[in-house]
């Protein structure tokens, strides 16, 4: 059983591995948010609803670290738990594979004595947030009884040399190649010749402001730019050689382009390494300040801090990554150490005995 709290950047990351483990032949249910029931549907997988919107846990809420702490440690895991309980008992799993945020899957496996792998869903990181959220999730763990232990196996899709150190050196991970997956969509348009630059500030995060300012940015450039605006409803007019679309099929576009401009959102970091990319990164939340830290100190790209967010910087910082050499051979570098890492296909082939192994140590 697959099992991720309904959001695209916890849920898309383990669709591959849930793919490959169906195809070898394994029984596969994922546990995931009702409003993505029908894409996993659409690939082929059986799935069953579990957990509450984000909408939903964080209405009202103010965002301050101990608040957002609390709602993922806390106010999601409870419903996560109640709903996958019925689950468990219907389909008997022999292990739930859960997105590392998801921290209601392993309170419901250990209830039921099932092991619980964990799946990473980019880099670690540890700031206020995330201590806030395993206080929560020890507390809500202590209530039930039950032990706050991570998993004693974890599948991790981050490539080492940009993994937190400490990670590394105290988690017992597997490691497996992040695979760009998302669900049709626009496709990649281009004008022969010219350089194409693709602009995202994922499904959270963005806004029309921040949009518009890396729009106006980049339209300054000689190049084409595709923008996918997610749930915003519109950042006005823009040139003809600026492409805007609500959805963009990112997997198969990011091949395609010359640069990527985004949030750092972890999914289109990943995405964007494993294709050889340089990188922009405009930072607005959670995880992506560290995101795009590590993306500068492993030289394949630049950022710009809110403060630091201006239209003009855009057009400096995309003109000189496009023309960056030492950027494009960093990225490039990186793309090479992802793709030796082991795919999902491969890693699917060991699950029973990774399963048999975190059993044993459980």
């Amino acid at each position: 059983m697959f099992a991720a709290v309904a959001a695209h950047g916890h849920t898309y990351p383990l669709v591959p591995l849930a793919i490959a483990s169906a195809q070898a032949g394994h029984d596969v249910v994922f546990a995931a948010g009702e409003p993505f029931l029908p894409t996993l549907r659409a690939a082929g997988l059986t799935a069953r609803p579990a957990g509450i919107s984000m909408r939903e846990a964080f209405a009202g809420i103010t965002p301050v670290p101990a608040e957002i702490g609390h709602v993922i440690g806390d106010v999601l895991a409870r419903p996560m738990i109640a709903d996958l309980t019925p689950l468990l008992a219907e389909f008997r799993p022999d292990a739930v594979i859960h997105d590392v945020a998801t921290l209601g899957a392993p309170l419901a496996a250990q209830a039921h004595d099932i092991p619980a792998l964990g799946h990473t869903f980019g880099r670690i990181f540890v700031d206020d947030i995330s201590e806030a959220m395993l206080d929560a999730y020890s507390a809500l763990a202590a209530e039930r009884g039950l032990e706050p232990f991570p998993p004693s196996r974890v599948l991790d899709i981050c490539p080492p040399s940009m993994q937190l150190k400490d990670f590394l050196e105290q988690v017992n991970r597997v490691p497996l190649r992040p695979v760009p997956w998302s669900q049709s969509g626009a496709l990649v348009e281009r004008t022969p010749g010219r350089p194409l630059v693709y602009l995202t500030l994922g499904t959270a995060y963005a806004t029309a402001p921040v949009l518009r300012t890396a729009v106006d940015g980049l339209a300054r450039l000689p190049v084409d730019v595709l923008v996918a605006t997610g749930q915003v409803a519109g950042i006005g007019d823009v040139p003809p050689h600026v492409r805007v679309r609500p959805w963009v099929a990112q997997a198969a576009v990011l091949p395609h382009v010359d640069l990527v401009v985004h949030h750092g959102g972890s999914g289109t970091m990943l995405g964007t390494l494993a294709a050889g990319k340089p990188q922009l990164v405009l930072p607005q939340g959670a995880d992506q300040f560290t995101n795009a830290e590590a993306v500068v100190e492993a030289g394949a790209g630049a950022r710009l801090l809110p403060a630091e967010l201006t239209s003009e910087a855009v057009t400096v910082n995309a003109r000189a990554l496009l023309s960056d050499v030492d950027a494009h051979a960093a990225a490039r570098r990186l793309a090479e150490e992802i793709a030796a890492l082991p795919s999902p296909r491969k890693v699917a082939s060991r699950l029973p005995r990774l399963i048999e192994s975190a059993g044993d140590e459980g």
